[in-house]
C-alpha cells in the first residue's frame, strides 16, 4: 500500500471519539436595565440592549453556540427605566438566552414581580442555594438545580449560586415565601458532583452570582468547574485561569458595555482548550433595528413622564472618568471623595469603588446621568482613628486592589512597595487642604469619614471601624452633596487635595 493510501486508511480507522468540536458561549451580565446606550470609560454611546441583542442573535445563528446571562437585569431606582418598565426586556431574549443566573437585583421588586418576570421568559433562571422549606432548590429545571445543554454531541452543565455578598444584599421581604439561603460552596460542590457523575457532562460552567473574590475561593474549594462567567463585581477581566486552580474566568464589566465570548474546544468529549475574551459593544456594532425602535419609543415616553430625572444639574468642561476605579484613583472617585471629605470636615475620606458605576460626561449632566454613575444612597459617617488605625485601614483597602472593595479616597497619599502602602501622609488641616500634608503619626488622632455602607456593611471595613472612637452616622446625604457641587460648578477632581501616588 502506498503512503497516501495508508494515511487515508489510518484516518478512516480513527475512532469517532477523536472528533474535535467547539462550543461557543456568549454571555451578558449585570445589565441593570441600561436599555439606552450610555457614557462609559470616557466614551458616549456605549452598550445598549439593541446592540447586545443583535450580537447575541447573530452568534446564536452559528452552530454550537449558547447564550447565557449572569443576572442582575433590574435595578430599582436607577435607571428610571427599571422602575417604569420592569423586566420588559426579558422576553426579548427568548430564543437567544439558554440559561440565566439569579442576581440580587432581580428580586428588587419582590417575589411576585420576579415570578411575573420569570413567566415571561422561555429560558430558566437558576440559583442552587436558594432553597424552599423542603430543602430543595427553589429554582429548578425538571427538578434539578442545574441545566445541561447538549450541542454538537457535547454536554455542557450550567449552574448558579448566590454568593455571601448577594445573600446580604437581598432584603428578606423580597425573597419568595418560605425560601432561605444555604452555603454557596456546599451547594456548588453537590451540583458539580451531580453534573460530573450522574449527568456525565463534558464541561461545567458557573454563571454567577457572586463577587470575584468569592468566585476565586469557590474555584479553589470545589474542583471540576471549568469556566466561571464572572458577575456581580462589575469587573472587566479578560479570559484567564484563576490563581491556584484549573478554572477559567472572565467578566464583561457592566451594563452590556461588553459581552463575554468563550470557545470551549473538545476532542473526543474531553475539554482540551479554552479561548476567547470580551467583545466591546460600541458604535462599531450594529443595533437590532426593531429593538432600537422600541427602546427609542419607550425612552421618549419615559422622558415625558419623568422630566425631573432628566433635569440638568450642571455642566462639565471635561469628563470625570471612571477608569481605574478598582486599581487606583479614578477622576469621578477623587472628585466625589473630596466633596464628601470637605462636608464631613475630615482629614481623610474613603469610598468603596463599588459606590461608583460610571463616570460623568463632558457637557450637560442630568440627574439620570449622575445617578447612573453614583446610584447608591448613603449618609456620611465620621470616626476618630489613631494614626496606626488609619494605616491599617489604608492597608486593608490596598489588599482589595482590583476588586469593588478597593477604596477611592481623598486627603491621604502614599506609595506602594511590594503591594504595601508606605510613607503614608495625611492633610495637616482638614479645613485648609492648601496647607498641604504631613506624615501620619501612629499615636495621633485623625478624623476619618466614609459612606455608611462601607462603615457598617462592607466586610473588613466594618470590623476595622468598630475599633474606632466616636463613630457617628451624620445627616449628610452623599447624593445631595454631590448634586449641589455640580449645580455650583465644583467639578475639579483635584480640588487642591493631595493625590496618592
Amino acid at each position: 500500500m502506498n503512503k497516501p493510501a495508508a494515511l487515508l486508511t489510518s484516518l478512516l480507522l480513527l475512532p469517532a471519539c477523536q472528533t474535535t468540536r467547539t462550543v461557543t458561549l456568549v454571555g451578558m451580565t449585570d445589565y441593570h436595565s441600561h436599555a439606552v446606550p450610555f457614557y462609559s470609560e470616557g466614551e458616549p454611546g456605549q452598550g445598549g440592549v439593541a446592540r447586545a441583542l443583535a450580537y447575541l442573535r447573530e452568534a446564536k445563528a452559528r452552530p454550537d453556540t449558547l447564550g447565557v446571562s449572569g443576572g442582575d437585569t433590574l435595578n430599582k431606582g436607577v435607571p428610571t427605566w427599571s422602575d417604569e418598565y420592569g423586566c420588559v426586556e426579558w422576553p426579548w431574549f427568548n430564543g437567544v438566552l439558554d440559561v440565566m443566573a439569579l442576581g440580587n437585583h432581580d428580586l428588587d421588586y419582590g417575589a411576585e414581580a420576579f415570578e411575573r418576570c420569570r413567566a415571561s421568559a422561555s429560558y430558566p433562571v437558576l440559583c442552587a442555594n436558594l432553597v424552599g422549606a423542603d430543602g430543595a432548590a427553589y429554582l429548578r429545571v425538571e427538578g434539578k438545580p442545574y441545566v445541561v445543554r447538549e450541542v454538537g454531541g457535547v454536554r455542557v452543565g450550567f449552574f448558579a449560586v448566590a454568593g455571601p455578598d448577594m445573600q446580604r444584599l437581598v432584603k428578606a421581604e423580597n425573597l419568595p415565601a418560605g425560601t432561605r439561603w444555604t452555603d454557596a460552596t456546599e451547594a456548588a460542590r453537590a451540583v458539580v458532583e451531580a453534573l460530573r457523575t450522574r449527568e456525565h457532562v463534558d464541561a461545567v460552567v458557573l454563571l454567577g452570582h457572586q463577587l470575584r473574590e468569592d468566585d476565586e475561593a469557590l474555584a479553589r474549594e470545589v474542583s471540576g468547574i471549568d469556566v466561571i462567567m464572572g458577575s456581580h463585581s462589575h469587573q472587566k477581566t479578560e479570559l484567564g485561569v484563576l490563581p491556584g486552580t484549573r478554572t477559567w474566568y472572565l467578566a464583561p464589566y457592566q451594563y452590556l458595555a461588553y459581552l463575554s465570548e468563550v470557545r470551549l474546544r473538545f476532542r473526543g468529549g474531553r475539554l482540551e482548550g479554552v479561548e476567547g475574551g470580551l467583545v466591546k459593544m460600541d458604535g462599531t456594532k450594529r443595533e437590532d433595528p426593531e429593538t432600537a425602535a422600541e427602546v427609542g419609543r419607550l425612552q421618549r415616553a419615559l422622558v415625558a413622564k419623568r422630566p425631573e430625572r432628566f433635569e440638568v444639574l450642571g455642566h462639565l468642561d471635561r469628563p470625570l472618568r471612571d477608569e481605574g476605579l478598582t486599581t487606583g484613583q479614578a477622576e469621578v472617585g477623587t472628585w466625589a471623595a473630596e466633596v464628601w471629605r470637605r462636608a464631613a470636615g475630615a482629614h481623610a475620606f474613603f469610598a468603596l469603588s463599588a459606590s461608583f458605576r460610571g463616570g460623568l460626561p463632558a457637557g450637560a449632566v442630568t440627574v439620570e446621568d449622575f445617578l447612573g454613575a453614583i446610584p447608591y444612597r448613603n449618609l456620611l459617617v465620621t470616626a476618630e482613628l489613631t494614626g496606626a488605625q488609619l494605616a491599617d485601614w489604608v492597608a486593608l483597602s490596598e489588599s482589595k486592589r482590583g476588586t469593588d472593595s478597593y477604596s477611592q479616597r481623598s486627603g491621604v497619599r502614599y506609595e506602594l512597595e511590594d503591594g504595601r502602602p508606605v510613607r503614608l501622609r495625611v492633610l495637616k488641616d482638614p479645613s485648609h487642604p492648601e496647607a498641604g500634608d504631613e506624615p501620619v503619626k501612629p499615636e495621633a488622632t485623625y478624623r476619618v469619614a466614609t459612606l455608611d455602607f462601607q462603615a457598617f456593611v462592607a466586610g473588613g471595613y466594618k470590623e476595622a471601624l468598630s475599633l474606632a472612637g466616636n463613630v457617628r452616622r451624620t445627616e449628610l446625604d452623599a447624593h445631595t452633596l454631590l448634586m449641589d457641587a455640580l449645580r455650583k460648578g465644583v467639578t475639579d477632581s483635584g480640588i487642591g487635595q493631595p493625590h496618592a501616588k
